[in-house]
């Protein structure tokens, strides 16, 4: 480790580098694992902890779908290979399940037990006897059925199961020098559609297109959920003013036409992750 890592580690807080070294001793005691890798921070993180902890007994696997952009899945493969970590990738079919398609409430378990059970079906043929995924423990306080997936197939979460939090993940990512440490949050594609909304490779590829266009503009954390002819746009509230610049908002709804949506709104609540579940939230309330 550099003197600079050494430095970044000594500013971290006891109790989250306490966390960091049960998370070495647990990956230590399973061996030989498969990791779920999407590229994302904490992906990212899990991968190259169990990597420098179990070296040539990790195999990151990468799924490649109509839902997850492909620029993502080039940027996984990418950090696989810098991190000189054994690599597959595969593709998954859930927009062929009506039940997933359908867009119900309990949308991602079925697109998790379709990914879980490829990756436990890769991590028998490979004699691995962990399946691993990167969800922390903030993940426990939304909505998010692939959590049952993982559960019934047997999928380990040791992020989730020493306690560390998304801030603690990004801290320690810059600690050990992973580009990954500062970089938004990501999410299926389908998490951009109201629930009950069919979901089709065209909306999409509309989603898709808005997005990474407002990254080439330069907004860093972007949503765009696709309300049918409308797009509506969850940035960092703090981008408000350059948003509503007039020449930056001609172009963004100029091209947002292009891409098949004729209004284009912002919300004025910004970003923030999982607000199609908002809807779900308030009926509890009732």
């Amino acid at each position: 480790m550099s003197k600079t890592s050494s430095r970044k580690i000594e500013e971290i807080a006891t109790s989250t580098l306490s966390k960091f070294e049960e998370l070495k001793n647990r990956l230590r005691e399973m061996r030989k694992v498969l990791v779920a890798f999407s590229g994302g921070v904490d992906s990212s993180f899990l991968l190259k902890v169990a990597a420098d902890v179990l070296e040539e007994n990790v195999l990151a696997v990468i799924a490649s779908s109509e839902t997850y952009p492909s620029k993502e899945r080039e940027e996984a493969i990418k950090l696989a290979g810098r991190l000189n970590v054994r690599y597959t990738v595969i593709q998954t079919k859930e927009l062929e399940n009506p039940d997933f398609s359908s867009n119900p409430p309990e949308r991602c378990y079925y697109c998790k037990s379709e990914l879980f059970s490829k990756l436990k079906d890769i991590a028998k043929s490979e004699g691995i006897p962990y399946v691993l995924d990167g969800s922390n423990y903030e993940d426990s306080s939304d909505f998010r059925p692939g959590t049952k997936a993982a559960e019934e197939l047997g999928v380990r979460s040791p992020l989730k199961e020493v306690g560390l939090i998304k801030d603690e993940i990004r801290q320690l990512s810059k600690s050990i020098d992973l580009p990954t440490w500062n970089k938004p949050s990501l999410a299926c594609l389908s998490s951009r559609f109201p629930y009950f909304t069919e979901i089709e490779p065209e909306s999409l590829k509309q989603v898709a297109q808005a997005e990474e266009y407002l990254k080439g503009l330069g907004f860093n954390q972007v949503r765009v959920r696709h309300h049918g002819q409308i797009a509506r746009v969850e940035i960092d509230p703090q981008e408000f003013s350059r948003i509503m610049d007039e020449n930056v908002r001609e172009k963004i709804t100029k091209n947002f036409k292009k891409f098949g949506f004729i209004y284009t709104a912002l919300d004025l609540a910004g970003f923030r992750s999982g607000s199609m579940n908002e809807p779900l939230h308030m009926e509890k309330k009732k």
